[in-house]
């Protein structure tokens, strides 16, 4: 029995020696003796392909904010890409580089301490090598046509884009005349890429975007942390056409759009996420953006549009938004859909080869308080332009001409606004025919939008169930307006009326409402008007009206006739 116990004691004992070189190395901080290596043309243990730590002291790396170690990173890089990939370690110490490549089944790995800085020389930036030049591509760094590519640890990439600052911004806004700032690095890029992986770090002080990330499918985002307020158009996360995107547990405070999904983006969810920013956090442009989820975030300090929606050429359906808190925003949520554009004949052809949609939306379990006008962010070291459009803002549903936007549904929604609208704003209804901004589509004067809740314009399918729309002061504007809204239907409807508004709901031109159980919370002079004579197959069913002086009133032709009104 002694001696069967001996041997197994001694074959452990073996076997643990016979593995423990190679568990070091794996482990360890850093690849012994790897720069002599590469420097003599020695092979690594072919065993070890796939498994090696590359530290990028090893290469000649100097942490000390000063040296321009792009060339050190590289090879280290390069190296691991070499051998079958592995881990490049950045270690403690401030690794100043301009543009590095990352590439396939290479793990860029940043310690505690470890921080890779972007130079302040433009000559030490270059174009990343395949990757489109659309919105510039000069970059930090970049990967393209790579697959399992993973950027992790607790440490930071510092863009350092303070010393690219020239007070200018890419003009790509809405009304913009082009000549833009694009000569300037991103701080990250990836294109085509598959299987990416990005967890746990720290992404600051970009010169422009801070993540572009085109064309890739299986995106993995966990628990990294972006803070990106020293230049003109610092995005957080702007995608374009990738495909199952999955963004978790991350902190996004950003002067632009915080996370832009432009292009066909398809599969994609967002959880557990909190977003600041002067401009949108998720933004949607033409495409075919479909199958997209978003849900358990916060949004706050937001003085742009949290949701924004602005399409022409649009395949764009099945996005949901849930359970979701907006504190101190404007332009809550804006969606906008013109139809394919008549721009010229290469616009037009392409735009009737296939039918164009804004349709399937779901938003739930919102709660937003809307501050009257935006106001600058005191860590953005620059004034931002405020639109005449962005004060007094609604929620905005706007499609033109021909165009519908389909079956969209509120539930569970309470949004309290500063309110303090003005009658002049209740008495515009020559809103004009555009949609490629929310806040454009209120810039002529008088500033702001007609209703202080939710302004629609050619809608089919809309449902409204228990929403509460609420002001702080008295407000002129009615509460909802519709205009050419067809089969809607609004239930358990808690809304504040003013005396100083002709009425609290308005229907111009719609078909086939319904309101059953509304409630007024505040006095009014009318709860709904009827304007005009095209209203039909509208229905008034039920609920607490007694705060308004008259429950309907009509307008510009409007009869009895258009509506059935039931105690």
């Amino acid at each position: 029995m002694d001696q069967i116990e001996n041997e197994t004691s001694f074959s452990r004992r073996k076997w643990l020696k016979s593995v423990s070189v190679p568990a070091v190395a794996v482990i360890g901080a850093s690849f012994i003796g790897n720069s002599a290596q590469a420097k003599e043309g020695n092979a690594t243990d072919e065993k070890m392909f796939g498994a090696q730590i590359y530290n990028i002291k090893d290469f000649g790396a100097k942490g000390d904010g000063k040296t321009l170690n792009t060339a050190a990173v590289q090879a280290a890089i390069d190296l691991c890409f070499q051998e079958k990939g592995g881990t490049v370690m950045v270690p403690a110490g401030d690794f100043v580089i301009g543009t590095i490549e990352l590439k396939s089944n290479v793990t860029l790995h940043l310690s505690n301490q470890g921080k890779l800085l972007g130079s302040p020389k433009k000559e030490d930036y270059s174009a990343g090598k395949g990757v489109p030049a659309g919105n510039g591509n000069i970059v930090m760094i970049y990967a393209a046509n790579a697959e399992n590519v993973s950027i992790q640890g607790r440490g930071t990439i510092d863009g350092n884009g303070t010393a690219f600052f020239t007070g200018q911004g890419d003009n790509t806004g809405p009304n913009s005349q082009g000549g833009g700032y694009f000569d300037r690095p991103h701080l990250l890029i990836f294109y085509k890429c598959y299987n990416l992986l990005l967890r746990d770090s720290f992404y600051t002080k970009s010169a422009y975007h801070c993540f572009r990330i085109l064309n890739c499918e299986q995106v993995n985002i966990d628990g990294i942390k972006i803070y990106n307020r020293v230049n003109k158009n610092n995005d957080g996360f702007h995608f374009n056409n990738c495909k199952y995107v999955h963004i978790v547990n991350c902190d996004v405070r950003c002067q632009d759009d915080a996370c832009a999904l432009f292009g066909s983006n398809q599969f994609v969810t967002v959880t557990n996420c909190s977003f600041s920013t002067r401009c949108s956090i998720f933004r949607f442009g033409s495409g075919d953006a479909q199958n997209i989820a978003i849900s358990n975030c916060l949004i706050y300090d937001t003085y742009g549009c949290p949701i924004k929606i602005s399409s022409g050429n649009a395949r764009l359906e099945n996005l949901t938004f849930s359970n979701i808190i907006m504190r101190n925003v404007t332009g809550p949520i804006g969606i906008g859909f013109s139809g394919p554009s008549k721009r010229g004949a290469n616009d037009a052809s392409q735009a009737t080869s296939q039918p164009t949609f804004v349709r399937n939306l779901i938003f739930n379990g919102i709660r937003a308080t809307v501050v009257p006008v935006p106001v600058n962010h005191p860590d953005i070291p620059f004034d931002v332009k405020v639109y005449p459009g962005e004060h007094f803002s609604c929620i905005t549903l706007n499609a033109l001409g021909n165009n519908y936007i389909e079956n969209v549904s509120f539930t569970d929604i309470h949004v309290s606004y500063a309110g303090g609208g003005s009658k002049e704003l209740a008495a515009k209804k020559d809103i004009p025919q555009t949609a490629q901004e929310y806040f454009t589509v209120w810039d002529p004067a008088p500033s702001g939008p007609p209703a202080y809740g939710m302004y629609a314009r050619n809608v089919k399918g809309l449902t409204l169930q228990n929403v509460r729309l609420e002001f702080d002061q008295a407000d002129a504007r009615p509460a909802l307006i519709f205009d050419n809204v067809q089969d809607c239907t609004i239930t358990g409807l808690a809304v504040k009326g003013s005396k100083t508004a002709d009425c609290t709901v308005r229907f111009t031109n719609s078909k086939d409402v319904m309101i059953s159980s509304a409630r007024l919370l505040t006095p009014a002079n009318a709860f709904l008007k009827i304007d005009g004579k095209t209203n039909e197959g509208l229905m008034l069913d039920g609920g607490d009206l007694r705060k308004a002086t008259k429950a309907v009133v009509f307008e510009n032709g409007a009869t009895i006739q258009a509506i059935k009104i039931r105690a």
